[in-house]
């Protein structure tokens, strides 16, 4: 009897360490291996001549690289065949910041279509701001600083705003008083009811001011989806959102107002991720009417 205890024993000890074994794998593997999401926005407002429009969506890269030089994540993007590319926040990080890493990508991602961006909490924190604002304007790309844009294609015009984090007028928001200064100049930003109007912002967890001052589409990312993706639940806990985030990864929809959380691409301050691959969203537009 204790001789067949010790070999069921050992049996049991050996499926433990290939279970452990596997999921070490697969944990290693699914925090490289990137994936493409999706995601179809459809709506009447929508102009005619933006209907297949394809937006690229590249968010919390934290100056990971996948592949030499960012190789694969520039073959996944042209592959996409985005008509622009939008970089929605931490770009870079704060805790371990490489400027060239980030240009080097920029560089080649200009060539794939106009790139767009927009700052995060880890740009905010960055001393060397300044240095990577003037970087990305010099290659090209079109830094949003709380500002609006018409985005014209062939005939029709959409409007584009990229809102600065909320981290650059209020370090850490202790009195709760980012979601009114959003909404403020999203008020002085959207002034035109008849344009269909996408908006970069870092922050998912403004949400409710966004979809107050109709946005039409919200881009985000700062929850890294959750870091730790549970099956049937989601994402495990987001920054600003705590745990199980409300708003961790995939299309929100408030009223008329669509939000977009991408999961991203690097780590931060949790350095690995479960079941939650690293993520490029390619959105695409399309007109109801047509």
């Amino acid at each position: 009897m204790k001789k067949w205890l010790t070999k069921k024993t050992k049996i049991i000890l050996c499926m433990l360490s290939a279970i452990i074994f596997a999921l070490l794998i697969w944990t290693i593997w699914g925090n490289a291996a990137l994936t493409v999401s999706n995601i179809k926005i459809s709506s009447s407002r929508i102009p005619s001549a933006f209907s297949g429009f394809r937006i690229a969506q590249v968010s919390d890269l934290h100056n990971a690289e996948f592949g030499k030089g960012n190789k694969k994540l520039l073959e996944l993007l042209s592959e996409s065949k985005p008509d622009i590319i939008v970089i929605t926040g931490d770009f870079v990080d704060a805790g371990h910041t490489d400027i060239d890493v980030a240009l080097d990508f920029a560089k080649m991602a200009v060539n794939i279509a106009p790139v767009y961006y927009v700052t995060g909490n880890h740009e905010a924190s960055l001393s060397q701001y300044d240095e990577l604002k003037t970087g990305l304007e010099a290659i090209g790309v079109i830094v949003l600083e709380d500002e609006a844009i018409q985005l014209k294609h062939e005939k029709g015009t959409i409007t584009l705003i990229g809102l600065s984090d909320p981290n650059f007028t209020l370090k850490g928001d202790m009195f709760g008083e980012a979601p009114a200064m959003v909404s403020t100049k999203l008020n002085s930003l959207a002034d035109d009811e008849s344009s269909y109007t996408i908006l970069l912002s870092h922050r998912p967890e403004l949400f409710e001011s966004y979809a107050h001052c109709n946005i039409d589409l919200v881009l985000s990312g700062h929850t890294h989806g959750g870091q730790f993706r549970l099956p049937f639940i989601g994402g495990l806990i987001a920054p600003d959102q705590g745990i199980f985030p409300k708003y961790d990864a995939g299309l929100f929809t408030n009223g008329s107002t669509n939000m977009i959380v991408s999961r991203g691409l690097g780590n931060s301050i949790i350095p690995i991720r479960f079941n939650n691959r690293p993520e490029v969203i390619v959105i695409e537009l399309l007109n109801t009417d047509l």
